[in-house]
């Protein structure tokens, strides 16, 4: 049977990007997005819900997003999803937890001014990734962990 592993999230940062290095020098970011869903129920009501997603960032893309991007500010994310797993040190219990490996990210300028007004009535229009946000992931799901030797600094 085939697989397929892609997922594509447009949100804000719940915080600003936390940027590290391996010891082997490859930058690492976490981000989190929030990202909404609206509706009507069935008496008429609006309703809202809202998704709270890890995301890890590797090489250049981290810097270029810890660079520029900051909390509250919305974000365009195509990835492929992974499920981290880890025994907790007090319980010894197994824990487990589904976030998204980044592989390319567009900027999405929200067009929202810092004086807190509403915005403009022009569409929002978004600006391109840095070429190295666009270069596909390696196969074999390597960029989905450090380089070998390489411990994850979070």
């Amino acid at each position: 049977m085939a697989n397929f592993n892609k997922v594509i999230l447009a949100g804000n940062l719940t915080r600003d990007p936390e940027l590290r290095y391996t010891p082997k020098g490859t930058a690492v970011a976490r981000i989190t997005l929030a990202v909404n869903r609206t509706w009507k129920s069935e008496s008429g009501e609006n309703k809202e819900e809202v998704s709270f997603v890890d995301v890890d960032v590797w090489g250049r893309q981290a810097e270029v997003i810890s660079q520029y991007m900051k909390k509250g500010r919305p974000l365009l994310v195509e990835g492929r999803l992974k499920q981290d797993t880890w025994e907790d040190k007090n319980t010894k219990q197994k824990q487990s937890k589904l976030k998204v490996v980044l592989e390319s990210f567009s900027f999405i300028d929200s067009n929202r001014g810092d004086s807190g007004g509403g915005g403009s009535a022009e569409a929002p229009r978004s600006r391109p990734a840095p070429a190295a946000a666009g270069a596909p992931a390696p196969e074999g799901g390597e960029a989905d962990a450090p380089p070998e030797g390489d411990d994850v600094p979070f």
